[in-house]
């Protein structure tokens, strides 16, 4: 049977804003630049606006990281270990929530199951 037929394409970067920001790290950035600004005039009030328009920067910078980057697989770090690969807002959501409900891990171990048994 012939015919046309789809060849898969790679839609990974289609959704680019200025070839350097995709959507997701572009909301980032202005939520980071967002707080920067706050910072900004805040320091520009004390006449030290050069100092603020840096923060607004540092602060714009660390929103497009979050929002583009991933966590860095190191073994020599048990957090990189379970998190490694993952991108940093998912693991800030996470975390969020799981501070947000209160919640409690428990671990039992096969020892311990055995003496309650007793």
């Amino acid at each position: 049977m012939e015919g046309p037929y789809n060849i898969p394409r790679n839609y990974k970067g289609e959704n680019k804003i200025l070839f350097v920001f995709s959507i997701k790290s572009f909301i980032y950035t202005v939520i980071g630049a967002f707080i920067g600004v706050v910072f900004y005039y805040m320091f520009k009030l004390l006449a030290l606006a050069f100092i603020g328009t840096i923060i607004l920067i540092i602060f714009a910078f660390m929103g497009f990281a979050i929002g583009t980057f991933k966590v860095p697989e190191i073994s020599g770090f048990e957090f990189a270990k379970k998190v490694g690969g993952e991108p940093i807002d998912d693991v800030i959501k996470r975390w969020i929530m799981f501070k947000r409900k209160n919640n409690r891990i428990y671990i039992y171990k096969e020892d311990a199951k055995d003496e309650h048994v007793k």
